[in-house]
């Protein structure tokens, strides 16, 4: 019999690494050798115990899951990191594969798909969940996209915010003609018709980001 794949499993969630935990450990073919609850302290362990696979979320608090990803990579870590997170927008998968993920998962997947995507990293093979593919494909056919400028991002926030075009041209110290054609020139980057929209598709492609509690 062959040996089992050994796991650390990072997530600033308790209750998520003991039912990671708890479901590894029913299965012979699996051993959890520790868990970590930042990106900091998964570094520290996953080089005390060389896991074959590092279960990485990415939003924790101190050093994020990308940062740790890049951490491990700089250190020379063997391990196989696969992200487990519940976000697959671009600004989230494209960071943590370009630093070294071996591939991409999400909370909602079904145990069985976990399962083969953790033996299959253990073997260096790259692992997707289907959005994530998805996702991934789109960007590389999508023509390439004019950014927005510094200034379109200003607007696009406070519009975001539920400003009027008078008060984010009050902000901004530009004219309320001025605001409508950047509004103009985001819609046209970003393939919308409205504000409603481009707001929207700002979030989804990870140009804007929710505003955390102590944010608000």
């Amino acid at each position: 019999m062959s040996r089992p794949v050994t796991l650390l499993i990072v997530d600033d969630h308790p209750v998520v690494r003991d039912g990671l935990s708890g479901m590894f450990a029913t299965d012979p073919e699996f051993e959890v050798l520790g868990e970590a609850a930042d990106g900091a302290e998964a570094v520290r362990q996953a080089q005390a115990l060389g896991p074959d696979v590092i279960l990485m979320d990415l939003r924790m608090p101190g050093m994020d899951g990308v940062t740790a990803i890049t951490e491990l990579a700089r250190r020379g870590v063997a391990s196989r990191v696969l992200v487990l997170t519940t976000y697959d927008t671009d600004s989230h998968v494209l960071p943590a594969i370009e630093a070294g993920a071996t591939g991409y998962l999400l909370k909602d997947a079904p145990r069985a798909e976990l399962l083969r995507a953790v033996r299959a990293a253990a073997q260096g093979q790259a692992v997707l969940s289907p959005s994530v593919a998805t996702r991934l494909m789109s960007r590389v056919r999508a023509p390439a996209v004019e950014p927005l400028s510094q200034r379109e991002l200003e607007v696009l926030e406070l519009v975001a915010g539920g400003t009027t075009n008078r008060e984010a041209a009050a902000r901004l110290f530009i004219s309320e003609a001025t605001v409508k054609t950047h509004l103009l020139h985001i819609y046209a980057k970003l393939g919308v018709g409205d504000r409603a929209a481009a707001v929207a598709e700002a979030f989804n492609r990870g140009l804007l980001t929710p505003a955390t509690p102590d944010q608000m």
